[in-house]
């Protein structure tokens, strides 16, 4: 293709780019750099039959007044990134003078607010993406053998959690496993065990999230299989039916080589998905115990009266550079087999 046609083909989708997500991205950094303007304090001398009392409040006009001249806020630099709420340098360098063990050292790091949130974050993408696979490579798998009058249903039932927002869906489970709900009465039911709850233990309320989250994105992973299953060349199918070769043997080496680049595909729409979890902290009302770097930015931006840009600005660009790191391997390795194929 010439160079000019290129561009101009590529050019749409460029400018796109740069407009929806290469700005958002600069403005965001730039905030990273700048905390909350200083509140403007006076003193105010009220006095009555008894005496006079000075207070200190703040002056409401001067201080607007600072954040029209300053709507970015005061410049940290890259304070905000490693203060306490972030990478905390000073309190690692502290924790690592003054523990005595290593195990007292994790415990010490792993209580900070980003590193705790990192922890949960990568713990729900490498628990939640590879049950996802295989999930939903059996499913797609399973509904393609179904007779064609069956299928249409199969595939509507396969794709009902893919239908539901998040959200909701993760309520709808959070009332499921309340002591009153269908689950957690049954569960107590079956235990003999009255005060029995799934909420009482934050280790079950990580395994709930996991487990939500496995059943909310297999329905993706079914829907890209399945597609792809269809593009299965029939040739070698056959031949290996005249060879003999069982069923598992004719997925193991003719479907699976086949649909290896999709797994990869949807590895990393996963792991890019799950990276960002947030809508299930909320619905199992779980931010005591398990906390996400989405979170962390909603966190920021929930109190209206004091919104920490800068902070949430900070979290924003961490989370950017944590996917980047995270699908970095399977990138570079999908690159050097499309190298070596061609």
């Amino acid at each position: 293709m010439p160079h000019k046609t290129f561009f101009w083909f590529f050019f749409p989708t460029g400018l796109a780019m740069i407009l929806f997500i290469g700005l958002p991205i600069v403005s965001s950094f730039f905030q990273s750099l700048h905390i909350e303007n200083q509140q403007i304090l006076m003193e105010v001398e009220n006095c009555d039959p008894f005496g006079c009392t000075t207070n200190v409040r703040v002056d409401v006009e001067a201080t607007e007044k600072l954040k029209e001249e300053n709507p970015l806020g005061r410049f940290n630099g890259f304070g905000t990134y490693t203060d306490r709420n972030h990478l905390a340098f000073d309190e690692i360098k502290e924790a690592w003078n003054t523990s005595s063990s290593t195990s007292e050292f994790k415990d010490i790091v792993l209580n900070l607010p980003f590193y705790k949130a990192v922890l949960f974050t990568l713990t729900f993408c490498f628990a939640v993406t590879p049950p996802v696979i295989i999930l939903g490579f059996i499913v797609a798998l399973s509904i393609n053998t179904l007779v064609k009058s069956l299928k249409g249903l199969a595939i509507f039932g396969a794709i009902l959690p893919m239908i539901v927002t998040p959200l909701i869906g993760s309520l709808v489970l959070f009332w499921m496993i309340d002591s009153q709900g269908i689950i957690g009465a049954t569960i107590k039911i079956l235990f003999g065990d009255p005060n029995l709850s799934l909420k009482s233990s934050s280790t079950l309320t990580w395994i709930t999230l996991i487990i939500y989250g496995i059943w909310h994105n297999t329905p993706f992973a079914f829907i890209v299989f399945y597609a792809a299953l269809q593009t299965v060349p029939q040739d070698p199918i056959e031949a290996a039916l005249i060879d003999g070769a069982s069923r598992f043997q004719r997925v193991r080496f003719i479907v699976i080589p086949h649909l290896y680049p999709v797994a990869t595909f949807i590895m990393l729409i996963c792991l890019m998905d799950n990276f960002r979890v947030f809508e299930p902290i909320i619905g199992f009302s779980a931010e005591g115990v398990a906390q996400s770097l989405s979170w962390m930015i909603y966190q920021d931006l929930r109190n209206e009266n004091k919104m920490l840009f800068g902070s949430a600005g900070a979290t924003s660009m961490l989370t950017i550079i944590g996917i980047a790191i995270l699908l970095t391997p399977v990138l570079l390795r999908t690159w050097k087999e499309f190298r070596t194929e061609r």
